[in-house]
């Protein structure tokens, strides 16, 4: 199973041209590079679906922090420690 994992775009690292960008994406306070070809439109403070190093999409932060949850409920997210969003820690029911 392949998953995509959301992520708050912080800034963008490296412009090549038009198409082709880079972007410091953080996932729970860990921060990756990612590239940002197939989101043209993403811009700093923009949640993206990032899957093996590629954003996917732009999400909006509820679907973001909702999908986080989730990951951390089956235990995906264990490496990433304590909630990235203490505020928002308690899942909702399902």
């Amino acid at each position: 199973m392949c998953l995509a994992i959301p992520g708050k775009l912080e800034s963008i690292s490296a412009q090549l041209d038009d198409v082709f960008r880079l972007g410091r994406v953080s996932f729970g306070g860990i921060i990756k590079e990612v590239n940002l070809s197939m989101t043209p439109e993403a811009k700093p403070g923009d949640y993206l679906l990032v899957h093996v190093g590629v954003a996917l999409q732009i999400v909006d932060e509820a679907e973001a922090l909702e999908t986080f949850r989730y990951l951390q409920q089956v235990g995906e997210l264990e490496d990433l420690g304590p909630s990235p969003f203490p505020e928002r820690s308690q899942p909702k029911s399902i």
